[in-house]
């Protein structure tokens, strides 16, 4: 799901959030989203990461946007979707 929250939140332009079963999916998705980010963005990286260590919630900034990145069961308990229920959804491709 991606969230326009420009309009909303001064710090980034989009939320992009997604999850995965348990922690080792969530790192193995942290990892693709930052090597496929990095090939086509010209060599972007992201200004930060956290949650690594745990992977039940991890964060990736990318300025612009911002990747969170959760474990099912931590996805419905914060609740983003429901957070920013206000702002626009975007898209996604089916093979995105």
């Amino acid at each position: 799901m991606v969230v326009e929250v420009g309009d909303l939140l001064a710090i980034t332009d989009y939320f992009v959030i997604t999850s995965g079963t348990n922690d080792r999916q969530v790192r193995a998705i942290a990892e693709e989203i930052e090597r496929r980010v990095k090939t086509a963005g010209d060599g972007l990286s992201p200004r930060a990461i956290e949650g690594l260590d745990d992977a039940r919630w991890v964060l990736m900034d990318y300025g612009e946007f911002v990747v969170h990145v959760f474990v099912e069961e931590a996805r419905r308990f914060y609740d983003l979707e429901r957070l920013w229920a206000d702002a626009p959804r975007l898209p996604v491709p089916a093979r995105a």
